[in-house]
């Protein structure tokens, strides 16, 4: 293998992992549990930044997320622009992924925009009030 070729993923991994991002996105927990099971890391992220906890989050996947959380995904960090997956459960209206990320230690007021800063932006005051009564 040449100098040029060492640091270029081999077109196996990169499929891979683009099922595995699959996975968060559609929500496929019990595939995604055992992946991760198997080794795949669980900081894993895309060219965005995104994780698969971000992935799972923003997409409305309680079932995912959970199995994230479960096995150690950080729920506070952000992708490359900043956002978290808490923002981004805020920004697609999804209460229940909300507490279980606050239940796991999110910040509301981490990232850019920060979570609360999109509850205000997009008046939910529901969200607001889990962000207080936490």
């Amino acid at each position: 293998m040449s100098a040029e070729n060492a640091d270029k993923p081999d077109d196996d991994v990169i499929e891979l992992a683009t099922r595995i991002f699959d996975m968060a996105r559609k929500g496929d927990a019990a595939s995604l549990a055992a992946y991760l099971d198997a080794g795949v890391p669980i900081d894993l992220t895309n060219a965005r930044g995104d994780g698969l906890l971000m992935l799972a989050a923003y997409h409305g996947h309680r079932d995912a997320t959970k199995v994230l959380l479960d096995r150690g995904a950080d729920p506070n960090k952000a992708n490359d622009d900043g956002q978290t997956p808490l923002a981004g459960a805020v920004f697609k209206a999804e209460p229940d992924i909300v507490r279980d990320l606050l239940a796991a230690g999110a910040d509301p007021d981490g990232g850019s925009p920060s979570a609360r800063e999109a509850a205000e932006m997009f008046g939910q005051t529901g969200m607001l009030k889990l962000f207080d009564a936490r």
